[in-house]
């Protein structure tokens, strides 16, 4: 349950609100979930405006160090573990996924241009939060 609390959190580096839609939305289906599922539609857009700010700045990386802890803290209170091993872990993997998920996309960028890299990050981080979420 752990690598499962760490990669959330390293996927909620790279989208705050992906990583604990996608759990939320595939293991409970409250309100909540489908307020974080919007959350995320919304960061989705917003990430593809020029002005969006970096997400290596405090505000940000403390935004997807709490989604990280989030989805590390939930991850291991389904199993009936205690949920602060995998809220701090989740957090630090959400640190690393955002500087990772930077250099990535910065990387892509040059590649395949902003917008496509932005879709193509998106993709990739949904896809891998259902495959985490799934092995659960």
């Amino acid at each position: 349950m752990l690598l499962t609390a760490i990669l959330l959190g390293f996927l909620a580096g790279m989208r705050t609100f992906t990583a604990p839609a996608v759990l939320l939305l595939m293991r409970r289906g409250t309100p909540w979930a489908y307020l974080l599922g919007v959350l995320a539609l919304a960061e989705y857009v917003g990430d593809l405006s020029p002005k969006a700010p970096p997400r290596t700045q405090p505000v940000g990386l403390i935004a997807r160090a709490c989604s990280g802890g989030f989805c590390g803290w939930t991850v291991m209170s389904l199993s009936g573990a205690s949920g602060l091993e995998g809220a701090l872990a989740g957090a630090l993997a959400a640190i690393i996924g955002a500087f990772a998920g930077l250099a990535a996309r910065s990387a892509a960028i040059r590649l395949i241009g902003r917008v496509p890299a932005a879709l193509l990050e998106d993709v990739i981080t949904v896809a891998a939060s259902v495959a985490v979420v799934a092995y659960l």
